[in-house]
């Protein structure tokens, strides 16, 4: 299936699970595989099963598979997790010593499924190449090279960058990964890849990369100068790399005592003149709405990056889902214009941050970039970022003539198109007031009935021109198959994969795609579905909240509806099955 390995490596939390992920993928990443990898942890801090997830391939692979072919244990809950999922006939690799004492039904569950299990001595194998039990993770990435046929080079390479600030530990952990690597089973396995394969790949260069990296990639490239959050799983690596980076960059990061006071400060900077944004998720969202709300009513721009994960309240904070949407679209109080756009990958990621930073500005209304915890913390390898080929719009007033003759009245003045011109505050000798009550063009409160409406019918015109300016919604494959999907986020990827598998099995298939998701543009779905015979939606939320939205602005109804709500992403087997 698109010619995949897939690899799992479990154990409990703090073993270690996500640095032995990263050492698998960046050395595969090194010898040019397509790479697409996913954490799976529960909201400890140590203990509970977890594991990574690595499908690499020659081919591009941007999703999960269900079919485990190799299950690295790294304890007694990992070899439990691989013994559930790693497919009838793959392999299970362990160096847990009392697996015989602790699951005594091993070796009868793995010749029920026909698992190869390989128990190494990995502890000793550790120590006597003067390692100690720390070491015994290390010993089995040796092996795992040796299982799929790999040069160990590629390995040592990552465990060299790994150990780059500990130069006293790396020979003793290259003797490690050589004694895993040179150990000699009795279970006779061939080489799941080969290092021939290599010979045959695309080495260009290939960024390794998550969603969360690729908004701080994308918001330092837009001119991002202040950046604020609270800690929210899974948005909180944005919170940490930019924190990395800022001093290079010039960017004020602040980590703020509750998601109210990080939405304030954001607004606050924006209103100052400064390109700022913050991230959360659905339970910060919540706080910020009211932030939201004066974002609108003093045409300030506001940009809110939420990494979805499932709900209520703490719901499941560690893992992903697509159920924010009608709250993205509909939170904070009053009738006004906004923009939500939906992330799928890291090149969206980078992408759209800008769009956001840039629609907020030049609009003056709130926008919100919706992620998924799968998109924000899974790793897939891309082509290096395109650069300056989305010009910053501030939609600020600075020609200094202008900024002379500008007054009060001019800062909410009623236009055709509802935006009006925002100057910085000290720009010029006109103040204006930035009045959370209803007020009159220069800010001063006002209650007049007429003058009210008219204020609200002017910012309200802004929808208007935000639909004529967002791009249309893309298809994928051809433009009319046997089936046909419609999504929005992290499902575009799974989907993609799905297509090619059923290109080869002879079913011609597509894919409509929502990047900004609101205002909806209706006019190319309405095109596409009566093109297409079988219509199948594809949402990771319970009520198919995009799929509503769709049916209720166009009066046509989905043929089927496929949706997934367990706090897991699709995988291709889940397309396959609806497909079938």
């Amino acid at each position: 299936m698109q010619n995949r390995t897939t690899i799992k490596v479990a154990g409990e939390s703090g073993m270690g699970i996500e640095s032995a992920g990263m050492i698998i993928m960046k050395a595969l990443k090194q010898l040019g595989f397509y790479i697409y990898g996913e954490r799976e942890f529960p909201s400890l801090i140590k203990g509970g099963r977890a594991n990574i997830q690595i499908n690499f391939s020659k081919n591009k692979v941007r999703s999960l598979s269900d079919v485990i072919d190799i299950g690295l244990g790294l304890d007694r809950e990992g070899v439990l997790e691989c013994l559930d999922t790693v497919k009838e006939g793959g392999i299970l690799i362990h160096g847990f010593e009392r697996w015989n004492k602790v699951i005594k039904d091993l070796p009868t569950r793995a010749e029920a499924r026909n698992l190869k299990v390989i128990q190494l001595p990995a502890r000793e194998i550790a120590l006597e190449n003067g390692g100690n039990i720390v070491m015994v993770n290390v010993v089995l990435l040796g092996f795992l090279w040796q299982v799929l046929g790999l040069d160990i080079t590629s390995l040592k390479s990552q465990i060299a960058l790994q150990f780059a600030k500990k130069p006293e530990l790396l020979q003793v952990n290259y003797a490690c990964a050589e004694g895993g690597y040179n150990f000699k089973s009795d279970i006779l396995i061939e080489p799941v890849v080969q290092q021939s394969v290599v010979t045959q790949l695309d080495t260009a260069e290939k960024l390794l990369i998550d969603g969360n990296s690729s908004i701080v990639l994308g918001g330092v490239h837009a001119g991002t100068r202040a950046y604020y959050a609270y800690p929210m799983s899974p948005s909180s690596t944005v919170l940490v790399y930019m924190s990395k980076i800022a001093k290079k960059y010039g960017i004020l990061v602040k980590q703020a005592e509750d998601e109210i006071t990080v939405a304030q400060l954001t607004l606050g900077s924006m209103h100052a003149g400064t390109r700022a944004f913050c991230a959360t998720s659905g339970g910060g969202l919540d706080l910020m709405t009211e932030t939201i709300s004066l974002s609108a009513m003093v045409e300030t721009p506001l940009v809110i990056v939420n990494a979805q994960r499932p709900g209520p309240a703490t719901g499941l904070p560690t893992w992903t889902g697509q159920a924010d949407l009608n709250m993205a679209i509909y939170s904070a109080h009053g009738e006004f214009p906004r923009v939500v756009i939906a992330c799928s990958d890291p090149e969206s990621c980078f992408e759209n941050v800008q769009h956001a930073l840039n629609y907020a500005e030049k609009f003056q209304i709130p926008v919100i970039l919706l992620t998924e915890a799968n998109i924000a913390m899974g790793y897939t390898t891309v082509k290096p970022f395109q650069q300056n080929t989305i010009a910053i719009e501030r939609g600020l007033t600075t020609d200094s003539n202008e900024l002379e003759s500008i007054a009060q009245s001019d800062r909410y003045k009623i236009t055709d198109t509802g935006v009006s011109k925002r100057w910085l505050p000290g720009s010029s000798k006109s103040v204006y007031f930035a009045n959370g009550d209803e007020h009159w063009e220069g800010g001063e409160l006002n209650e007049d009935s007429d003058k009210a409406k008219l204020m609200i019918d002017k910012r309200n015109a802004k929808t208007a021109q935000i639909v004529k300016e967002l791009p249309e919604p893309e298809v994928f494959g051809t433009e009319i198959a046997d089936i046909s999907f419609v999504g929005w986020g992290s499902t575009k990827n799974t989907i993609l994969d799905a297509l090619d598998i059923l290109k080869e099995h002879g079913l011609s298939a597509n894919y409509f795609h929502y990047n900004f998701v609101w205002p909806l543009k209706t006019e190319k779905f309405v095109e596409f579905f009566k093109a297409n015979k079988k219509i199948i939606l594809a949402e990771g939320n319970l009520q198919g909240q995009l799929g509503s939205l769709l049916e209720g602005q166009t009066g046509l109804k989905f043929h089927q509806k496929l949706l997934k709500y367990n706090g897991r992403p699709f995988t291709i087997e889940d397309i396959l099955e609806q497909a079938k």
